[in-house]
């Protein structure tokens, strides 16, 4: 049996990876921005050499300074299934 459309109260999930300099591991965010939105919040942190600020769906805070981030990647939320689906 798989889960709903993974959402959160009606509002679809973007997943984003950030990757950092200097660290060999990425930040793996699930927020409830939509990509547009991401993306707008990203090129503002770096144009205004301050910090990229993304809230996750569980409503943490996610801050990475612009000179950190190596890369962004944005996609949409993978659905999340529970059991042995055959789909």
């Amino acid at each position: 049996m798989a889960t709903a459309k993974s959402t959160v109260k009606g509002l679809a999930r973007t997943e984003v990876k950030i990757g950092i300099s200097d660290s060999s591991h990425e930040l793996i965010i699930d927020c409830t921005n939509t990509q547009d939105e991401v993306i707008a919040k990203v090129n503002e942190a770096i144009k205004a050499s301050s910090v990229l600020s993304l809230s996750d769906s569980k409503g943490r805070e996610v801050l990475v300074p612009y000179n950190k981030i190596s890369y962004v990647e944005v996609g949409e939320g993978a659905e999340r299934r529970v059991g042995f689906a055959n789909q």
